[in-house]
């Protein structure tokens, strides 16, 4: 054996260390396509990228995988930065990834797309989730930066529309890292407090990464989840965030935000102004069409000359009474045909009549049925009879009475001489009894042709 005879991990570390002293291969930047994403229980992002020639195995450790605004996904284009090592263990080179960015698309604007679509499968953005404004809100609460221009649009607003409302501020950070959780904290203070009856959530315009902090999911949870009326109020008309879905309603911008929660009081008093008059002319025209029917009412004969009235009415009662006792006589001149007409009809129908007409034809069927019986009862006696004569004809025991016999061996009827033997006790029925013999001769008779 050579002395100079490496092992496997000899040159693999020395392949390793040839790697990693490269500077061309320290902190460089390629692109590709992801496969094979698999995030490891640790947190550690493991994949595949490739392109149409060739691939690389790539792992991204939880530290720098919990910078990334958006989920790697099978399929991805990206720009991928990062070292090219050797895995020792396997023998095979790797990169080891610390960042990485969509190829193509905005990393925030592939972020946002992922957790719209990621919610709205959740159903928060759906219709029925959504909280009805109040009408008259006595507090609206603000929550936004107190020093930008959105607060002062959102109270001259309130100010001018509806200058009874109480206004709570609670201020937050609305763009950088901590803007989100500064957000979500308020949020939660306002719904412990239950003072405000509806809550305005926003800020001014801005870049994406400006008014990102309202597109983070645990700002729109929280918003979801709120048990005040959410309006949020983010940027300019043209700008989006998730929060503008999951919020109750959305506004174009902080004043229209401000528009939405509180009535124009100018507007409801002039609403009540024409109420008022609406309200002053049909009362007068009321007053007048009755003022007009009670002059009516008192130009009228009744009540001019009331006692005519009167007299004419019970005149007319008389006659209506006279009327009443003619139909009642004709109704009870009706009935009383048609009583008499039933009893009548019952009479002839008398369940007594019928009941004797049944028993008498009952006598005469029950008459009918004896006489057909006797007759009867004569032809099977006759037929019995005949039957009985015949039988006895052809009795044994009337043969017997004219000097015949039966002869039985063992209970067995004799019928010819082949049935006994010399010895065999023999036993003769005669007329009135029995007579007991015993063969002593056999003498056999050739009945052939009617010859002995």
């Amino acid at each position: 054996m050579n002395e100079n005879t490496l092992t496997v991990t000899a040159i693999t570390k020395y392949i390793k260390k040839k790697f990693d002293v490269d500077r061309n291969l320290q902190d460089i930047w390629f692109r590709g396509e992801l496969s094979n994403v698999k995030l490891h229980s640790r947190g550690h992002l493991y994949c595949t990228i490739k392109d149409d020639t060739a691939r690389i195995q790539a792992v991204m450790f939880q530290t720098d995988r919990m910078k990334l605004s958006f989920e790697p996904e099978n399929g991805m284009k990206v720009l991928v930065r990062g070292s090219i090592s050797v895995y020792q263990p396997y023998g095979q080179y790797q990169t080891t990834v610390t960042e990485l960015q969509p190829d193509g698309v905005g990393a925030l604007h592939l972020a946002f797309e992922q957790l719209k679509e990621k919610l709205t499968q959740e159903g928060l953005f759906a219709q029925d989730r959504k909280k009805q404004l109040p009408l008259f809100p006595s507090t609206i609460g603000v929550v936004t930066s107190p020093t930008g221009a959105a607060i002062r649009d959102v109270l001259i607003t309130l100010k001018r529309r509806f200058p009874s409302a109480q206004v709570l501020i609670y201020p937050v950070l609305v763009q950088g890292k901590n803007a989100a959780g500064s957000i979500v904290q308020a949020l939660k203070v306002a719904q412990r407090q239950a003072q405000a009856d509806v809550l305005i959530v926003g800020r001014g315009g801005g870049s994406i990464e400006e008014l990102w902090a309202f597109n983070e999911e645990e700002v729109a949870r929280t918003i979801a989840n709120c048990s005040i009326p959410v309006i949020s109020a983010v940027g300019h008309e043209t700008d989006t965030t998730i929060a503008d879905f999951v919020a109750d309603v959305r506004a174009a911008t902080p004043t229209g935000a401000a528009e939405l929660a509180v009535p124009d009081m100018r507007e409801w008093k002039q609403r009540t102004n024409d109420l008022h008059l609406r309200l002053q002319r049909a009362t007068k025209q009321k007053i007048q069409k009755q003022s007009e029917r009670l002059q009516r009412l008192q130009s009228s004969y009744a009540f001019k000359y009331p006692r005519q009235l009167v007299n004419q009415k019970q005149q007319e009662l008389d006659r209506a009474f006279d009327d009443l006792l003619q139909i009642m006589k004709q109704g009870i001149h009706r009935n009383r045909m048609s009583q008499q007409q039933l009893a009548a009809r019952l009479t002839r129908q008398s369940p007594q009549k019928m009941l004797s007409r049944a028993q008498e034809q009952q006598g005469k069927l029950s008459e009918r049925l004896h006489k057909s019986l006797q007759s009867l009862l004569k032809d099977r006696q006759a037929t019995i009879q005949e039957k009985s004569r015949q039988l006895d004809a052809l009795s044994p025991l009337k043969v017997m009475s004219r000097g015949y016999s039966v002869v039985y061996n063992n209970g067995h009827v004799v019928t010819s001489v082949d049935h006994v033997h010399l010895d065999d006790e023999l036993d003769l029925r005669v007329n009135g009894g029995h007579i007991s013999t015993k063969v002593t001769s056999i003498a056999k008779e050739d009945t052939r042709d009617g010859q002995e």
